[in-house]
């Protein structure tokens, strides 16, 4: 149509003009890149990260709405990153999981992604220097926390650098008619996510556990008659169709997930702490080390215990309050803390997810 011609070409005009600043953008990003080299600063700045989320917010006058900026974004920051260093991001495997979901929304795609088996490889791949930073799941929205994560912390020197924040949509996945499967794979966390639709909608259908939902996308692509609770990232990597979309019972079912690495962000206005510790064996314990949150009015948004492992009946306790530890209050609260502990290990500050 000849009334196109105009708006398109004046499309092109600004298209022409976005790329060039792009480009002028990238230039400065990668000076920065070799200044924070020069003064051995991390290329990853989760604090800076977070002021060019809130300045979106402040600029932004529309049409396009802030997340669709944020998604834009994110994608301009991953390629200056890769300007400044090809960053390795080590995440809970394999390939199509939502933890690697979870990765490339904090990340994006101008990075190298590596796939580990287990949260422990994580762990131990980012400890080791093969990888810069790693993302592990924490807790989930409906089934609560992920041990095996809070276990890693007792004995590993990461820090929580940043944490994620995804939603998390569970869909049936295969390649025959809904009505012919047999047999659904997932792990056992989703399952229970799905637990209500599963018992209305494919009632006597067995269910399999595997490690990852990614497997299970994979099982699925390969097994007659079989389906698979996956994202639609793994139905696309394995060529299976949505068959149901959105099965989990809560639809606001959200994974929490932590970057870990070696570096501590700097102070924002909007930052979490995660501590863990153990108390001393005594009458009114637990009573005394909710006191100094109280008397510096620190907000406590999680507490969780674990078994300790190594004696009966001990405990570690993790927790998240609002505040960086450099803030005057969360200092003073975490001073007193001490005095209660046996043990005391403060996890990092990070900025609180988006």
């Amino acid at each position: 149509m000849s009334k196109l011609v105009g708006p398109r070409k004046k499309i092109n005009e600004i298209d022409k003009k976005i790329i060039a600043l792009l480009n002028d953008r990238a230039g400065v990003a990668k000076y920065i890149g070799k200044l924070k080299k020069d003064a051995g600063i991390s290329i990853y700045t989760p604090e800076r990260e977070v002021e060019i989320y809130e300045n979106i917010i402040k600029e932004n006058k529309g049409p396009l709405p802030n997340k669709a900026l944020f998604a834009i974004y994110r994608e301009i920051m991953s390629g200056s990153l890769g300007l400044e260093k090809k960053l390795k991001i080590a995440y809970l495997g394999p390939e199509a999981t939502f933890t690697h979901q979870a990765g490339i929304k904090k990340f994006g795609s101008n990075v190298e992604y590596y796939a580990c088996l287990t949260i422990t490889d994580v762990f131990r791949d980012v400890e080791a220097g093969r990888s810069d930073y790693g993302v592990v799941p924490v807790e989930n929205s409906t089934e609560g926390m992920i041990s095996h994560t809070l276990d890693m912390f007792i004995n590993s020197d990461l820090k929580i650098c940043s944490e994620i924040m995804l939603e998390i949509s569970h869909n049936l996945l295969g390649k025959c008619s809904i009505k012919s499967v047999k047999k659904i794979y997932s792990k056992q966390e989703v399952f229970g996510q799905c637990r209500l639709w599963l018992e209305i909608n494919m009632r006597g259908i067995a269910l399999a556990e595997v490690s990852s939902t990614s497997k299970a996308a994979e099982i699925a692509s390969k097994e007659k008659n079989s389906a698979a609770i996956a994202s639609v990232l793994a139905a696309k990597k394995y060529r299976l169709n949505v068959l149901a979309e959105d099965v989990e019972d809560n639809p606001n079912n959200v994974t929490r997930f932590l970057v870990i690495g070696e570096v501590t962000p700097r102070p924002t206005k909007r930052d979490k702490t995660s501590i863990m510790f153990s108390v001393k064996d005594r009458v009114g314990a637990l009573h005394d080390i909710l006191v100094p949150f109280k008397k510096y009015s620190i907000n406590l948004t999680k507490i969780e215990s674990r078994p300790s492992k190594r004696k009966s009946w001990e405990y570690y306790f993790f927790v998240d309050m609002i505040g960086h530890y450099e803030n005057p209050g969360v200092k003073k609260a975490l001073n007193e803390l001490e005095k209660h502990c046996s043990f005391l290990k403060i996890l990092g500050s990070y900025p609180v997810g988006i």
